[in-house]
């Protein structure tokens, strides 16, 4: 997509970020097609080419799913390639709030029915399939898939690669389309962005070769600092893309814990946290700026989150499993990290360490990374917001003339941003309970039902009970539930209001 106020490859310009009364303006005329359509078409195309890699891995060891790979390949480009002939225009075209709502659930819908094809062509139903692209596209990292360790490298690598590309197109909706649809508290991060995004870098293009390059880069690190450690060349590209994404997918049933490594374990707790904070302040990082980290209020407070949890549980696990604090240490980091940052990998089933350790994982579910990373759940910086509200309330029940601004990060929260954080709080809640009662409807136990619910909402992967738990996964759940979990991954990626104003009768009507 090309950012705002560039010309994109067909002529047509990106959305004018910046004149919010045109935008809204705009919201009251119909949604402009042919602007969507290119774009998909141009995704589709992207796909298509990700599709050869797999295609190759597989032709050089004389695996003959590489016809699979390259005959969805074809037929993606195909159909990408006729959406960008179909509506290519000389005319630029501006996008305006309608075409960014349509265009952003629009794009996570129709790259994951493409992505799915492969897993078709391998031999499962469209469901499972659609399902396992979602998952990986929004790197949830939920799987319906069985016996890892004997899958193809091919299919591996995919569900890798979708994972990444999610990661990279996640990182870019969250700097440049979410704040300007102004859902959920984002608009924050737009008005952070209108005066300084500038100094930082001239132009919005330059910002998202920034993020590309930082991404890629890590990802080499991470890559290299695997086998380093004693992974295979193939195990750590695919764990890598998957750390950096915060997917999850791995290519073995045991997950990490399949190496049995200390020291590896500890490097993923590391890189699953760079996936988690906010990919601008690594730009201000290498740009000179060394402090911007401590500055940044959401980072100080997503590290410090989690190092209080990870000692408190540690000391608890360690007392009641009378084994080392350093193993303990290590065991509680590294799935504390691995669910906030909603990545999902394990190195053992923490079902077994107790109803206690159970009931904070599922609440660690919800918690998320930093707003401008890989990382889903509700955002630390929202669960600030709302302590900053209720502090304000409690303090003006006490004296109820005091006058108490609302502060964040330093500055002045947006009289829209409290409305917004506290709305998405709710709907957050409420949607993972109706989501849950719709599985419960199908058969499924409470605890499955529930955990299903929050940790596809949240993008984190694993949930809890014998079923979907760290040492199960999702592919015994009805067709109907699946379905219900793939809209879920959407819905919770895509902050939620971005696809339920879709379904508002209003929203279509001229």
């Amino acid at each position: 997509m090309s950012p705002p106020g560039e010309r994109g490859p067909s002529g047509w310009a990106g959305a004018s970020y910046n004149d919010e009364r045109e935008n809204q303006n705009r919201g009251h005329c119909l949604v402009q097609v042919r602007p969507i359509l290119f774009v998909l078409g141009l995704l589709l195309s992207v796909l298509a080419a990700a599709m050869l890699i797999p295609a190759a891995v597989d032709l050089s060891y004389a695996n003959d799913d590489w016809k699979v790979f390259a005959a969805a390949s074809v037929f993606t480009f195909f159909v990408g390639g006729l959406l960008l002939l179909m509506n290519y225009d000389e005319q630029p075209v501006r996008l305006g709030l309608k075409e960014g709502f349509t265009l952003t659930t629009a794009s996570w819908i129709t790259i994951s029915a493409f992505a799915a094809i492969p897993f078709v062509g391998l031999g499962r139903d469209y469901t499972d399939g659609f399902f396992e692209a979602m998952s990986g596209i929004t790197t949830t990292g939920a799987t319906i898939l069985v016996d890892l360790d004997k899958l193809p490298r091919g299919i591996l690598l995919w569900r890798a690669l979708l994972n990444w590309i999610g990661g990279v197109g996640i990182i870019m909706m969250a700097m440049i389309i979410m704040p300007f649809l102004r859902v959920g508290g984002m608009q924050l991060f737009h008005s952070e962005s209108s005066d300084r995004s500038e100094k930082l870098l001239p132009r919005a293009i330059e910002l998202v070769v920034a993020t590309i390059g930082i991404y890629f880069l890590f990802t080499l690190i991470c890559t290299i600092a695997y086998v380093l450690l004693g992974m295979g060349l193939f195990d750590a590209i695919c764990h890598a893309m998957s750390t950096l994404a915060t997917g999850g997918f791995s290519t073995h049933d045991e997950s990490i814990g399949f190496y049995k490594s200390p020291a590896l374990e500890w490097v993923t707790i590391g890189f699953m946290l760079l996936g988690a904070l906010p990919f601008v302040m690594f730009i201000k990082i290498i740009r000179g700026d060394r402090a911007a980290p401590w500055r940044d209020e959401q980072v100080r407070g997503l590290l410090m989150f989690v190092l209080g949890v990870v000692l408190l549980l540690s000391i608890w696990l360690s007392g009641v499993r009378d084994q080392p604090f350093e193993t303990s240490l290590r065991q509680m980091a590294f799935h504390v990290v691995s669910i906030v940052t909603t990545t999902g990998f394990s190195t053992t089933d923490y079902q077994l360490w107790g109803p206690f350790a159970v009931g904070c994982f599922f609440i660690l579910t919800f918690i998320g990374g930093c707003a401008g990373s890989t990382s889903g759940g509700l955002k630390i910086y929202r669960l600030q917001i709302a302590g900053v509200i209720t502090r304000r309330h409690i303090l003006q029940l006490i004296s109820p003339r005091r006058v108490i601004p609302l502060n964040y990060n330093g500055r002045r929260l947006p009289a829209d941003v409290p409305f917004s954080v506290v709305a998405f709080l709710v709907i957050y809640m409420g949607v993972t309970g109706i989501i849950a009662a719709a599985l419960s409807s199908m058969g499924l136990d409470m605890v499955t039902a529930l955990s299903s619910a929050a940790t596809t909402i949240s993008n984190v992967g694993p949930g809890l009970g014998a079923i979907v738990g760290p040492a199960g996964n999702f592919e015994a759940l009805p067709s109907g539930a699946k379905w219900v979990l793939a809209f879920a991954m959407m819905l919770g990626r895509l902050e939620l209001f971005t696809v339920l104003v879709l379904l508002r009768p209003e929203f279509w009507r001229s």
